[in-house]
């Protein structure tokens, strides 16, 4: 199957959709006779399209969004977005884990735009992926764009791993928080970024 291109003009990454649907079809044949015919059909081909068109999408956008540098001068105060919502996909079960991320840098004269953090959130999560290294990616991806005095990360999740299999505890949510820079050198600095990076008690980010 020929890629497609994406909309920036970026090649796709070229997944072997023909390979993923025979893999599939052999997962279910070895279910049995629990699976029907019409199962065998139609469920390869919708799985391995939802995995390339959403799931996995963050593979092919080339290379990440840009965060391009705004050209009004950042003040000397703490940036921070919360409640950006992203969708992952566990590369040890390849179950999804989903939940919000909230990202803080201090500016060192760069600023982004606010909707490119959250892309370059959504882009990262929609790869195989494991809570800890996306919050390490986030932040590298930060530092290499902006290259601000600090930045911090903060990722709450849901994960499938956990509440339909393993423990199966159906309330449970797995928080990861990363600081680089003068977060980890200054420990004022540090309360100032967790405390913003938390939602406010009357928010209501329960991951659904």
């Amino acid at each position: 199957m020929k890629g497609k291109r994406a909309p920036s003009g970026t090649a796709r990454a070229r997944f072997d959709l023909s390979k993923m649907e025979r893999g599939i079809r052999m997962f279910l044949e070895a279910l049995g006779p629990v699976v029907s015919a019409r199962d065998l059909k139609e469920t390869p081909v919708l799985v391995a399209r939802a995995f390339d068109e959403e799931l996995l999408a963050g593979y092919h956008a080339g290379r990440l969004p840009r965060l391009e540098p705004l050209p009004e001068a950042p003040p000397d105060a703490l940036v921070v977005v919360r409640g950006i919502r992203f969708v992952s996909v566990c590369r040890h079960h390849l179950l999804p884990f989903h939940g919000n991320a909230s990202v803080a840098y201090l500016p060192d004269g760069k600023l982004a735009g606010f909707s490119s953090l959250a892309r370059l959130v959504d882009t990262l999560a929609r790869r195989l992926q494991i809570q800890e290294e996306l919050s390490e990616q986030i932040l590298q991806s930060l530092e290499a764009a902006l290259a601000p005095r600090g930045c911090a990360c903060l990722l709450e999740a849901t994960h499938q791993c956990m509440t339909c299999r393993g423990a199966r505890q159906m309330g449970s949510r797995v928080a990861t928080l990363r600081f680089s820079g003068i977060f980890e050198k200054n420990a004022a600095r540090r309360r100032e970024a967790i405390s913003l990076l938390q939602p406010p008690p009357s928010s209501r980010w329960a991951v659904k």
